[in-house]
C-alpha cells in the first residue's frame, strides 16, 4: 500500500476513533450538568480552576492531589486558551488509576476558558468535553484569544461543538452588559449552559452568591441551558477563588 495512503487512513482512524472517545465523554457531562445543584461545588464537582499554565498557582500534581483529598467526583481545569495542564493532569490520572486499581478517583473532562466577543462585550467561554486535537480548537489553545472573527462568540461556541463538546457562558453576572442580555444572546447562538453557581464575592467557605445564583438559574430554565458550577480558583485552594 502507498506510504501516502497508509497515512491518511491511519490519520482518518484516529480521528474518528476521537470523536466516538468525545462524543461518549459529553454524553455522560451533559447527565451531570443535568442533576448539579448549588451544593454540587465544591466537594463533589467542580468545572472551574487554573493551573500555572495561565494564571494560577497551582501545578497539575498539586491539583489532582485536592482533587483526590477532597473526594471530587469529577473536575475540569479551564485555564485561559491552554489545555497543557489537562493534559499533564490527565497523565497523572491515568498512573494514579494504574497504581490504585480499587480506588474510585475523580473523572477528568477536558476543560478551557476562551475569551470572546458578545453584544459588543468581552466574555468568557468555558469549553468541556471537547476532543482537544481537534482542527476546530487549535486557534483558540496557542495561550491567548482569537482575533476577528474567531473573537466572536458565534465562533468559539461553533468551534467548541464542532470538536464534540458543551459550551458555557462563564460567570454571566461578572460582565459589563446584564445578565438579563447576555444569556438570550448566548442562548440564540447554541450555548449549551451557563455558570448558575458561582461566588462573586470572595467567601470562605466558598459558596455561590444567592441573588446571581436565583436570577441566572432562572434564565437557563427559560432558554433551557444547562446551570454549571465552579470556584474559578486561581490560588493554592480548590475551595476557594483565592
Amino acid at each position: 500500500m502507498n506510504s501516502y495512503i497508509f497515512y491518511a487512513m491511519a490519520s482518518l482512524t484516529r480521528a474518528d476513533a476521537s470523536s466516538h472517545l468525545a462524543a461518549r465523554e459529553v454524553a455522560a457531562l451533559q447527565r451531570v450538568f443535568h442533576n448539579l445543584d448549588r451544593n454540587s461545588c465544591p466537594t463533589r464537582y467542580n468545572f472551574h480552576m487554573h493551573s500555572v499554565f495561565s494564571d494560577g498557582q497551582l501545578q497539575a500534581d498539586e491539583i489532582l492531589s485536592q482533587v483526590i483529598a477532597i473526594g471530587l467526583e469529577g473536575f475540569a481545569i479551564t485555564d485561559h486558551h491552554s489545555v497543557l495542564g489537562y493534559h499533564l493532569a490527565q497523565s497523572l490520572l491515568a498512573e494514579y488509576r494504574q497504581q490504585n486499581p480499587h480506588r474510585a478517583l475523580p473523572k477528568l473532562w477536558s476543560g478551557v476558558e476562551i475569551n470572546a466577543e458578545l453584544l459588543g462585550t468581552e466574555v468568557h467561554i468555558l469549553g468541556y468535553g471537547f476532543d482537544p486535537y481537534h482542527v476546530a480548537m487549535q486557534r483558540y489553545l496557542q495561550g491567548e484569544k482569537a482575533t476577528g472573527n474567531d473573537f466572536t462568540a458565534r465562533y468559539v461556541i461553533d468551534a467548541i461543538h464542532s470538536a464534540h463538546g458543551l459550551a458555557v457562558l462563564a460567570h454571566p453576572c461578572r460582565y459589563r452588559k446584564a445578565a438579563e442580555d447576555l444569556i438570550p444572546a448566548a442562548a440564540a447562538l447554541g450555548i449549551d449552559g451557563t455558570e448558575a453557581f458561582y461566588a462573586y464575592r470572595k467567601v470562605l467557605p466558598w459558596a455561590p452568591s444567592e441573588i446571581q445564583t436565583e436570577l441566572v438559574s432562572r434564565l437557563n430554565v427559560k432558554h433551557n441551558l444547562f446551570s454549571t458550577c465552579g470556584t474559578d480558583t486561581h490560588g493554592c485552594d480548590l475551595l476557594s477563588r483565592v
